[in-house]
C-alpha cells in the first residue's frame, strides 16, 4: 500500500477535501443499505434531539499534528479559526439555553487565540468545560503554560492516545508523538490530573489503528491502565473507545487500502439498535468554527447542517426548537451504532 503524505487533504488539493465528494462516496448507489432503511427494518423511530446538554464547539481546524485518522482534516496548514464574535455567541447560547457542558474541539482547540477567554467565561457561568486535547500541544512552544491553566480552571481533559504501544500510536499520529504524549501525561499527573480526589478528570481516547471495531472498552481500559502505570508511571481516570468514522483522511486511508466497502459492510453488519439511545446527537449540538450548526461533529465535517426548520447558525440560537429537532442522518451513522456503539463519551454499551 502506498504511504499517504502527512499533509491535509486541502493542502494536497485532494478531491476528498470537498465534503460533497465524501458524501457522494458514502451515499453512492453501492449495494449497501441506507441508515434510514436499517432504522425501519428494526422498527426504530427517526432520531430526534432530546434537549441540549452539551454544546460541542469546533474552534478551528488549525492543529500542530496531521493524524492519519483525522475526520476533521486538521493540520498546521489549516487557517479556519473561530473569531471572538462567534465565541461570544456560543457563550450567549450557553447562558440562555442553560447548557451545562461546553465541549471544545478542533484541530487543537488550544491553538485558537481566544481559547483561554472562552474557557474562563464559560467557567464563570458554572459551565463544565471539556478540552479535547491531542496532548502534544501541551509541550509546544507558546503553550507550555496550558496544563496549569487547565488545572486552575478545573477543565476536564479528554486526550487522544490511540494505543498504549509506541509503534501503533506513532503509526497513526506521527513519529515521536507517543513519547511526547507520555511526557504531557506525566506533566498533567504532576498537577493532579488522573489522581484520586483531585477533581481533575483525565480521560484517554482509543481509536482502532486498523479497520476493526474497538474491543471491549472495560477490558481495554484495564490493559491501558496496567501498561501505562508499569511502563510510564502514568495515571488516568477512564478510557473511551471511539470507532473510526469513514470521513476525510480516514476515508482516504480506507480507499487507499482498498478496504472501504469491507469496512462499511462491517459497520452495517454490526448495527446495534440499542446503541441509538446513547448516540451523541441525542443531547448535543455541534458548532463549527464559523458558527454554523450541526447535529454532530461528523455531520459538521460532511457539511450536513441541521434541518431547515430550525436555526442553522449560533447567532439565531433557539433552545426549544434546536432541542427538539429531527436529526439529519446518513450512512456514516452506522459508525456510531455498530457493536457497542460509539459517541463522544466512548462506548454506549459496556
Amino acid at each position: 500500500m502506498k504511504k499517504l503524505p502527512v499533509l491535509s487533504l486541502q493542502r494536497r488539493g485532494s478531491e476528498l477535501a470537498r465534503a460533497a465528494r465524501q458524501r457522494e462516496i458514502l451515499e453512492g448507489e453501492a449495494p449497501l443499505p441506507r441508515f434510514e432503511e436499517a432504522l425501519k427494518a428494526e422498527e426504530c423511530p427517526p432520531l430526534m434531539a432530546q434537549g441540549i446538554e452539551i454544546l460541542q464547539v469546533n474552534v478551528g481546524k488549525l492543529c500542530n499534528m496531521t493524524c492519519r485518522h483525522c475526520h476533521v482534516d486538521a493540520g498546521p496548514d489549516r487557517r479556519e479559526i473561530m473569531d471572538l464574535e462567534t465565541i461570544d455567541a456560543c457563550l450567549a447560547a450557553i447562558r440562555t439555553g442553560a447548557i451545562p457542558t461546553l465541549d471544545l474541539t478542533g484541530g487543537a482547540p488550544e491553538m485558537n487565540p481566544h481559547f483561554k477567554y472562552f474557557v474562563t467565561a464559560a467557567k464563570e457561568m458554572d459551565c463544565h468545560v471539556i478540552d479535547r486535547c491531542n496532548l502534544t500541544i501541551l509541550l509546544a512552544n507558546g503553550f507550555t503554560d496550558l496544563p496549569q491553566f487547565l488545572a486552575d480552571h478545573q477543565v476536564e481533559i479528554v486526550a487522544s492516545l490511540p494505543c498504549y504501544l509506541q509503534e501503533n500510536a506513532d503509526a497513526q499520529r506521527g513519529q515521536g508523538s507517543f513519547t511526547d504524549s507520555i511526557r504531557a501525561l506525566q506533566k498533567l499527573n504532576a498537577l493532579g490530573y488522573g489522581q484520586p480526589g483531585s477533581g481533575l478528570l483525565l480521560t484517554l481516547v482509543y481509536n482502532p489503528v486498523g479497520t476493526s471495531l474497538p474491543p471491549s472498552q472495560e477490558e481495554l481500559e484495564i490493559a491501558y491502565r496496567r501498561h501505562l502505570r508499569e511502563e510510564h508511571e502514568v495515571e488516568f481516570n477512564r478510557l473511551f473507545t471511539i470507532t473510526n468514522m469513514p470521513i476525510s483522511r480516514y476515508l482516504e486511508d480506507l480507499m487507499a487500502r482498498g478496504s472501504y466497502q469491507d469496512y462499511m459492510q462491517m459497520l452495517i453488519d454490526a448495527f446495534n439498535p440499542a446503541a441509538l439511545t446513547g448516540v451523541m446527537c441525542n443531547k448535543m449540538l455541534s458548532v463549527s468554527w464559523d458558527g454554523s450548526l450541526f447535529d454532530c461533529d461528523f455531520n459538521q465535517m460532511l457539511e450536513l447542517p441541521t434541518v431547515a426548520s430550525v436555526p442553522r447558525h449560533i447567532n439565531a440560537f433557539d433552545s426549544a426548537r434546536l432541542g427538539s429537532r429531527a436529526i439529519v442522518t446518513g450512512r456514516h451513522c452506522f459508525g456510531c451504532t455498530a457493536g457497542a456503539g460509539s459517541s463522544c463519551q466512548g462506548a454506549i454499551e459496556s
